[in-house]
């Protein structure tokens, strides 16, 4: 697939992109600057079609497996978290679960879903840590949603996100996480780094598909 001069990376911005995979569905670009791998947007679902695959997620707080798998991302936060810190769940999906397993730690956790949750007075205040579990390879365009997210954030918040992460092509070529169809955007290390660097934040990865973010301070933020 030749890369169209009008296509940019949807994380950072770049026009540096180069073709990375393709199989019988989709294409696959690989941003040069911040490795973003993405599926360019005219192989992307529809709303209406990514709804769909959504709506057979039977996810809920009742399931233990699935609250042991949040936990990979809820223990490692919670131990950051100043009693009484407030907080949002950014892509809580049909059955919002972390959001549960938060307050029953006894924070106060708004919740935020585009086709289940989709108040949006939400997002236009600050908190004290917002998570997002596998919600990024969602993002058509990642970067402006990273982006507010991390300008809801107060000074030394946390940002805590979790997806799986691209290793290279060899990994890729086999990889099942890609063939989810509403899959769309895969972040690598280098990936989150490039994030880290771009905020001026700290970062932890106490999973291999883990990551916390701190905001800096008020004088040594940066955004996208």
């Amino acid at each position: 697939m030749a890369v169209g001069d009008n296509i940019h990376c949807p994380l950072c911005g770049d026009r540096t992109l180069v073709h990375y995979w393709s199989d019988r569905r989709r294409d696959y670009l690989q941003c040069e600057h911040c490795q973003l791998v993405f599926v360019p947007p005219g192989q992307q679902l529809s709303p209406a079609q990514e709804k769909g695959h959504y709506d057979l997620h039977e996810n809920n707080p009742g399931d233990q497996r699935y609250r042991a798998f949040l936990g990979r991302l809820c223990t490692p936060l919670i131990s950051k978290l100043a009693p009484g810190s407030c907080g949002l769940d950014f892509g809580a999906g049909p059955g919002p679960t972390l959001s549960v397993m938060l307050q029953e730690a006894g924070f106060d956790v708004a919740i935020y879903d585009i086709y289940y949750a989709p108040d949006t007075s939400v997002l236009a205040k600050r908190y004290d840590f917002i998570t997002a579990t596998e919600v990024v390879e969602h993002l058509s365009r990642p970067g402006e949603v990273l982006g507010h997210l991390w300008t809801m954030l107060e000074p030394r918040g946390w940002l805590g996100l979790m997806t799986k992460l691209v290793r290279d092509k060899a990994a890729f070529e086999r990889w099942h996480y890609k063939n989810d169809p509403t899959h769309i955007s895969f972040f690598s290390f280098v990936t989150m780094d490039y994030l880290h660097t771009r905020w001026g934040a700290s970062i932890e990865r106490p999973e291999d598909d883990v990551i916390l973010f701190r905001k800096p301070d008020r004088g040594l933020c940066y955004e996208l």
